[in-house]
């Protein structure tokens, strides 16, 4: 049995991973504004690029790696990927005025994070599991509700810090809690399992199921409708909608809320509500969150609000549940699956964080088009989940088990 320090910093470690992840898309008011870094859309976008690339990388990598050198070096590594991604985004407002070298520090930070990502995720995740080998579902879905609590309070931070006129404070603390948590877990054992090395040992010498592909395809669109709100909230609120930089940020928030609430209520109410309905249903709620996001007017911000909090909703269960019943169906190659769904939920992100520049630049859209658009590939989501989880088939899968 871990020991309860181990227990706490692994849990904590899953708090302040979810504020990192979302410090970067929760300043994007300060990163396209003319007083700030005065990005363009396209160069916001571009800016989530390299993170996209070195969390697929890490996400395929990470299951060889974690055979050689153990899931506490990736999680140490992952943890010190993080803390660079903060220093570099901290460093960068010494050159915000100097445009070309501000860029490119903010790539390297971009590209720190997504190493940071995912390699510490998927080891929080094992850890979690191999601490409570008995409650394996309560204890990983304690895990991703405080990972989900993080997402939900970096636009909260962020609107405080910004109110003060220190943005740049959000980082610094991020840091401050992510070099803590390196010199914690440096003497800490930190043990997988062995249950969890032989899953991966086996997935490695198993050719790949071709249902694989349905579960990645739905993966790879989940991650373009997320990033759709995750990423590009705060910019439609205050470019689209006239919203001010504290209402940007509560709509980001009460996306991310929603999400780690979701995640919660659809475990609570699994015995009146069974998953595979909760799958097939969620899509939908996405779909009219987009399309309420395309007819919204111009001054109408708490349209916008309620719009983010349904995307939220309807966003919640997906990718956990997806993992969980692919992990469920796919048992020869369920050591490894999870890192290759985040994959691909990774390549539906830099879809998303990176086409709508271009498609406002070279063809005109504006962001409400844009969700219009997308609410059609919410639709297409929709016929895949019923594909995903076959009708004749009963699965038994838990939210619980999510990666993510």
């Amino acid at each position: 049995m871990a020991q309860r320090s181990e227990i706490a910093t692994i849990y904590a470690a899953g708090l302040v991973q979810g504020i990192a992840l979302v410090t970067f898309p929760a300043a994007g008011t300060v990163f396209t504004s003319p007083n700030g870094y005065g990005l363009s859309n396209t160069q916001y976008g571009a800016m989530f690029e390299p993170q996209a690339i070195m969390a697929i990388l890490s996400s395929l990598l990470g299951a060889g790696l974690t055979l050689r050198l153990g899931a506490r070096c990736i999680y140490l590594t992952g943890l010190a990927a993080n803390f660079a991604a903060m220093a570099f985004l901290v460093a960068s407002k010494f050159v915000m005025t100097e445009h070309a070298a501000a860029f490119g520090v903010l790539l390297a930070a971009t590209t720190c994070m997504g190493l940071g990502f995912g390699f510490t995720v998927p080891a929080l995740n094992t850890f979690a599991a191999a601490f409570f080998p008995g409650k394996v579902d309560e204890a990983v879905l304690g895990l991703n509700a405080l990972l989900g609590l993080g997402t939900a309070l970096a636009p909260v931070f962020i609107a405080l810090f910004l109110a003060l006129g220190v943005w740049w404070a959000l980082p610094i603390l991020v840091g401050v809690l992510l070099f803590v948590l390196l010199l914690i877990s440096l003497p800490q054992t930190l043990n997988e399992g062995e249950h969890h090395r032989a899953a991966l040992a086996q997935s490695r010498r198993t050719k790949i199921p071709p249902r694989f592909w349905l579960f990645a395809a739905f993966a790879l669109i989940y991650g373009v409708c997320e990033t759709m709100n995750g990423n590009w909230a705060s910019l439609f609120m205050s470019k689209s909608l006239g919203a001010n930089a504290l209402l940007a940020s509560v709509a980001l928030a009460l996306f991310w809320g929603m999400v780690t609430a979701g995640r919660i209520l659809f475990a609570a109410v699994e015995k009146w509500f069974p998953e595979p309905a909760v799958f097939r249903a969620l899509p939908l709620v996405v779909a009219v969150a987009f399309a309420v996001c395309a007819c919204i007017s111009r001054a109408d911000a708490i349209g916008g609000l309620f719009a983010f909090g349904l995307a939220g909703l309807g966003c919640s269960a997906l990718l956990p549940l997806t993992i969980s019943f692919s992990q469920k169906e796919l048992t020869s190659i369920a050591g490894s699956v999870a890192g290759g769904l985040i994959a691909f939920y990774q390549i539906g992100y830099g879809i998303a964080a990176f086409g709508v520049g271009p498609l406002q630049t070279h063809a005109g859209l504006g962001l409400g088009a844009i969700y219009g658009g997308t609410a059609v590939i919410a639709i297409v989501m929709a016929v895949l989940s019923f594909l995903v989880v076959r009708p004749e088939k009963k699965t038994a899968a838990g939210i619980s088990n999510a990666n993510t």
